[in-house]
């Protein structure tokens, strides 16, 4: 039995296997993989994207979502091993876990770090505890990594840019008025290099490079593909030559959890903001974010609603891959 954690525990030759499966399915292929099957959705946090593919595309695969938020319309959980359980949390994951395995085929976790401590928060124990005690097939719809959105991003590479070798991805930091995240930013710089991009990270300063733990995975992904990756604090050099853009928001780790310390930092770069002039540096290069996006503070309108924004495109496709995905661990991967 295996999970889908994270990208690094597949290889690049079985995530494409997806991808086929997943450009299959958007073709028109019926699939009835979760015929008689149901997968519990479990959300710690807020989605749109996420559960309505997940719950529209579990549909057309002939099986069944339940969406769970626990601590809101299912009993708190605790995670902790050898936790004294007198405070908010009615339930363990140790039972949780394998109850609902019971119950459901497969099980899926949308979990957001809680901005308090990295050195913790980078462990994702939350999601790591349900693939412990789990007796199915566990998903991450998002914690600290969001492996569902780099199967779509690399999809809707694949449909309009075709192979990565020579191509320049510019993973952009863009201002946000908010904590963020590191998520996508990580997923993102896994999956590209994965594929053989070569891959530009572009942020403001030092604080602002993403944990060790990405960065090294990174290179090693780099050097398997033939690709590469560099990191850069000039937008200009960037942006020049670039064949596509990526842009997304987060938090610097050194100020992790101390928003106070890092909002000054942040409204000093909000000229981070993706516009026309320097996607004009490009080469011709396309554009897309993961969504929610704020335009005119992320993104302006203009290359919001240019040509060359595939944002809708790789949003349409979180709904393909993630049938590829989910009938691969039911063990029906979609077949000719």
């Amino acid at each position: 039995m295996r999970h889908f954690l994270t990208t690094e525990d597949w290889s690049r030759d079985e995530l494409q296997q997806m991808l086929d499966d997943a450009a299959a399915l958007k073709s028109g292929r019926v699939n009835s993989a979760l015929a008689g099957k149901t997968i519990a959705l479990m959300f710690f946090n807020p989605s749109l994207r996420t559960r309505s593919s997940f719950e529209i595309g579990a549909r057309q695969l002939g099986g069944h979502a339940i969406v769970l938020a626990p601590g809101r319309d299912a009993w708190p959980l605790e995670f902790e091993t050898g936790a004294i359980m007198d405070g908010e949390a009615e339930e363990h994951v140790r039972e949780a876990a394998r109850v609902l395995s019971r119950y459901c085929d497969l099980i899926a976790i949308r979990a957001f770090p809680k901005f308090q401590d990295w050195s913790i928060d980078r462990e994702d124990r939350l999601i790591r505890a349900f693939a412990e005690h789990a007796e199915v097939p566990v998903i991450n719809m998002e914690t600290i990594t969001h492996p569902c959105q780099e199967l779509a991003l690399m999809l809707t590479l694949q449909e309009h840019l075709g192979a990565a070798a020579g191509r320049k991805f510019v993973l952009t930091l863009t201002y946000h008025p908010r904590p963020h995240n590191t998520a996508v930013a990580n997923s993102a710089l896994l999956i590209a290099s994965k594929f053989g991009f070569d891959v530009t990270l572009l942020c403001p300063n030092t604080d602002y490079v993403l944990d060790p733990r990405y960065m090294q995975a990174a290179e090693a992904n780099a050097t398997a593909a033939g690709g590469s990756v560099s990191l850069s604090h000039d937008i200009e050099s960037a942006y020049t030559g670039a064949d596509f853009v990526y842009a997304k928001s987060w938090g610097a780790l050194p100020f992790f959890g101390r928003w106070d310390q890092e909002q000054p930092i942040r409204d000093r770069h909000r000229h981070f903001i993706v516009d026309e002039r320097k996607m004009d540096l490009t080469n011709n290069a396309r554009f897309s974010h993961c969504l929610p996006c704020r335009r005119n503070v992320k993104v302006t309108d203009g290359v919001m609603d240019a040509d060359y924004c595939i944002a809708i495109d790789e949003a349409e496709n979180r709904l393909h891959v993630q049938k590829a995905l989910m009938a691969t661990l039911v063990g029906q991967a979609p077949s000719n």
